[in-house]
């Protein structure tokens, strides 16, 4: 099953010169270009800084790089890291935020099935 893709609301204007505010724009320079590494980074510097969209898009960026891990402690810590992000996220209600901890529960049970395929 594809996972949906999430279209966050736009990231803080150019006005916006707050360190939560910069790095937010980063995260997302950085996942536009596909570099989901410093796009995490710079997503979890904006949440741990307060930006309250930053919380949800590191969920779903930490979730994506789980995804391409695949297997392996790695792609568990992402994946317990990401719901943390997701289940402290400041609007869990909104159906963008519901439809991202939906996905993050799949890759739970997609990881759990493919661990119990190993053994």
């Amino acid at each position: 099953m594809p996972v949906r893709t999430w279209r966050p609301a736009p990231a803080p204007s150019a006005g916006d010169e707050t360190f939560a505010g910069v790095a937010f724009g980063l995260g997302a320079t950085f996942e536009q270009d596909g570099d989901l590494e410093q796009a995490a980074a710079w997503f979890r510097r904006a949440a741990e800084a307060g930006c309250p969209d930053a919380a949800l898009r590191l969920g779903d960026v930490l979730g994506r790089l789980a995804d391409e891990r695949r297997a392996g402690d790695s792609a568990e810590d992402l994946l317990a890291e990401a719901t943390r992000w997701l289940s402290g996220a400041p609007d869990t209600t909104s159906p963008d935020a519901i439809g991202l901890i939906t996905d993050m529960l799949n890759r739970h049970q997609r990881l759990a099935a493919r661990r119990g395929s190993e053994e």
